[in-house]
């Protein structure tokens, strides 16, 4: 499912949510998916947004019959958490 979630697109960012760190957990257990995830900012103005469309890949995954997204704030989202491939698409070398 993780590399599911790679199709959700940070629109203000143009970099898929897993990449950028965001997503902590991701598992499922007799039809049913939770993710565990957090957002850039508590004042992100896509996180509806994010979290529908997420909540949208985990229910179209074969078997999938129940979703849940959980949002954290702990430990909050820092640039570092972003993959190698982020880091390069987005030309960050810190």
């Amino acid at each position: 499912m993780l590399d599911k979630l790679r199709e959700v697109i940070d629109p203000e960012i143009g970099v898929n949510i897993v990449d950028l760190g965001l997503v902590y957990e991701c598992e499922a257990d007799k039809g049913h998916a939770v993710v565990t995830m957090t957002l850039t900012t508590a004042a992100c103005p896509m996180g509806p947004y994010l979290l529908d469309t997420v909540e949208g890949v985990l229910l179209r995954q074969p078997g999938i019959e129940s979703a849940e997204v959980r949002v954290v704030w702990d430990p909050p989202w820092t640039p570092s958490m972003m993959s190698d491939a982020a880091r390069a698409q987005l030309g960050w070398n810190g």
